[in-house]
């Protein structure tokens, strides 16, 4: 990173910052309802080299671009001003500035091994390594979590994606070895044991090549509806319904609605169930409640695609203890919990079943729950 950064900017970083992608457990749409959700954080991450500017210029470099450095002015960002990858890390200073951070430009070069479009959010992870090198170079003594928010608010109100604050704060706030509990209306989240490997399982993604685009406006629908059924039945959000309530909410709803609502509901209930096996323990139980949510997912909220669906019913038809896609939906990854012994197995069947229904070849690989955003350098 610095050498590179040296022969794109001409002189040393003053630091290198690294965020990583995540993983959701369970926990899928949840967020902006006010809810519940458990990501991990992968080991794939964003590298972020950063240096100084004194002259109200941010300089930005991506070793995944093939384009020149983009050359802004901080003073004149504004949501819509950078229409490519970009947005990411400029709205980052945007919103800084916005909440009264007396921040100024930098030179930026950026490395990735978070594949995009892959539901694993990348651009979370540049957004928390951009904020992390810009929290130490103008010495702001902003909290993790704050951060997090930081990047939430760039990618809602500069990047043009409406989505919660769990991709963000995985990124921020997970441990190594742990899966981050998250109380989105609280505001609170707590570290819950998980080392599948110490327990003879693995944790498996399959990136099935299907690239999503969270700003092409299904994602937005989907929010909205659920805000639109929250006011309808007089709540502050979805969060305040439970199970139990789900029978006399359905009679006051349009019928559109009603799925979207026994999503959000049940999902905030797969969390509570699956943070209690994990505490307990018990992480095989957690393998049923993830292909619940991916039923959940796929038949409610209608976000699968025929390649996850492919990913999950061949993987429990080759002895999975569950299966589940990950992240916004409409392509992306799907993780697969399994005994240790059967992965090699059941990611050849995945693999063969792919190439049997004519689909690109999917990209597999085990993770398990990392560090979150750090000076590394």
């Amino acid at each position: 990173m610095t050498e590179v950064f040296r022969r794109i900017f001409g002189a040393d970083p003053e630091g290198v910052w690294a965020a990583p992608g995540r993983v959701n457990l369970i926990g899928e749409h949840t967020d902006y309802n006010d809810g519940f959700a458990l990501p991990i954080a992968i080991p794939q991450h964003t590298l972020v080299a950063a240096r100084r500017r004194q002259d109200g210029r941010l300089r930005l470099h991506s070793a995944q671009g093939d384009g020149p450095v983009i050359d802004l002015r901080v003073d004149r960002l504004a949501p819509g001003a950078v229409s490519t990858w970009g947005a990411y890390p400029a709205g980052v200073v945007w919103a800084l500035r916005e909440a009264g951070h007396p921040v100024g430009g930098a030179d930026l070069h950026v490395d990735s091994t978070v594949p995009a479009g892959a539901g694993l959010s990348s651009s979370a992870a540049l957004e928390c390594a951009v904020a992390f090198a810009y929290n130490d170079l103008y010495g702001l003594d902003l909290s993790a979590t704050a951060l997090a928010l930081i990047g939430q608010r760039a990618e809602n109100a500069f990047a043009g994606v409406p989505c919660g604050a769990m991709d963000q704060l995985a990124s921020a706030c997970c441990t190594a070895g742990a899966a981050l509990h998250l109380d989105i209306r609280a505001g609170a989240h707590q570290q819950i044991p998980f080392a599948p490997q110490g327990h003879g399982m693995s944790l498996l993604v399959v990136d099935t090549r299907v690239k999503h685009d969270l700003g092409d406006g299904a994602y937005a629908a989907l929010r909205a509806g659920c805000e639109q059924a929250a006011r309808l039945l007089g709540l502050a959000a979805l969060r305040d319904l439970t199970p139990a309530d789900l029978p006399r909410a359905a009679t006051g709803l349009p019928a559109p609605l009603v799925p979207l609502v026994r999503h959000v509901v049940t999902e905030n209930a797969r969390v509570t169930d699956a943070v209690s096996h994990l505490r307990a323990g018990r992480l095989a139980a957690l393998g049923p409640i993830l292909t619940d949510g991916h039923a959940s997912l796929r038949d409610d909220f209608r976000i699968s695609c025929a390649e996850s669906d492919l990913v999950v019913d061949t993987a429990l038809a080759h002895g999975a203890l569950g299966a589940r896609m990950t992240g916004g939906g409409f392509g992306g990854s799907v993780i697969v919990l399994a005994e240790e012994g059967r992965v090699e197995a059941l990611g050849a069947a995945v693999t063969t079943a792919f190439r049997a229904a004519g689909y690109q070849a999917p990209h597999l690989f085990p993770v398990s729950p990392a560090a979150g955003a750090r000076r590394i350098a």
